[in-house]
């Protein structure tokens, strides 16, 4: 009887323990949505019950850090670079990928633009301190690297890279180096705006400073113990439910809207390679300095 019920009892645990496990999802994630997706996960767990973790962060790292642990369920980056990255690293399933939203690359400037900044070039003043994000992990730091060497001569980036005096890890902390007056202008996403819209003001860069619109794409992971309950987050995100939560933040739901807003018709995503010289600025905000105020 006793090892009878010591059976019964070791059983039970494991299917609770398999239940527990079905029930959850574990979601590797570009910083670029994170005010919404982290709504987002919290709608879902309430409609469903399925509790959703988020580990955020640059996009490049994320993915990094999905490889080195073989474990997570959806793949969330900031943009199509490095969806294609984790495509051709066959650390997706390319079937399953959905695009969310669109973004596209602006100037941030604390509320109010205190230093009159008005374009690109604005950026060059002496003194002012500029942060982007680090271009060798984080999507938005990419587009940053790529309107400068469009749109700037050589000798004019060397004098913005002058007052760049911080590459920071992510979105949030690029957004929040605005937020905490860390930095007097960032290349970010028009969307950081929104996520501050008291301490966070956007700058159009004009037309032809735009070399492309980003998209946000969502994967499964080739390492998702249930694709099935992954496909359902998925199926949530790019449904009426979670499409509404996006539209609250002012992404684009579609590229024709992201070309209204720019003046102008755009190359949707792709991938850009970063040229060697912007891998090595290695001064990073403190962390401590950009946590969520």
């Amino acid at each position: 009887m006793k090892t009878r019920h010591l059976l019964f009892t070791l059983g039970l645990a494991l299917f609770t323990a398999a239940v527990g496990a079905a029930e959850s999802l574990l979601v590797f994630a570009g910083a670029a949505t994170q005010p919404p997706t982290t709504e987002a996960a919290r709608a879902f767990e309430k409609k469903t019950g399925v509790k959703v973790d988020i580990a955020f962060g640059g996009s490049g790292y994320v993915l990094s850090q999905m490889k080195l642990a073989r474990r997570g369920d959806l793949f969330f980056p900031g943009s199509s670079d490095y969806m294609e990255v984790a495509k051709r690293q066959g650390l997706v399933l390319p079937q399953t990928e959905r695009i969310l939203v669109y973004v596209v690359p602006a100037i941030n400037v604390q509320k109010g633009n205190p230093h009159g900044i008005k374009g690109l070039k604005d950026l060059l003043q002496p003194g002012l301190r500029v942060a982007i994000a680090n271009p060798e992990g984080v999507c938005v730091g990419a587009y940053a690297v790529e309107i400068f060497e469009k749109a700037l001569t050589p000798a004019e980036r060397e004098q913005l890279k002058a007052n760049i005096k911080n590459y920071t890890g992510s979105c949030e902390q690029t957004a929040t180096a605005i937020s905490l007056k860390l930095a007097d202008a960032v290349i970010g996403w028009r969307v950081f705006q929104y996520w501050d819209p008291q301490r966070i003001e956007t700058i159009a860069l004009p037309a032809e400073q735009i070399p492309r619109i980003g998209y946000i794409p969502i994967a499964i992971a080739k390492y998702s113990k249930n694709p099935k309950l992954a496909q359902q987050f998925i199926d949530f995100l790019t449904g009426p439910e979670g499409q509404a939560i996006y539209a609250k933040y002012s992404y684009f739901a579609d590229p024709e809207s992201a070309f209204r807003w720019i003046g102008a018709v755009k190359p949707v995503g792709g991938e850009y390679v970063v040229p060697k010289e912007w891998l090595n600025l290695r001064a990073t905000v403190d962390p401590k300095q950009v946590a969520k105020p």
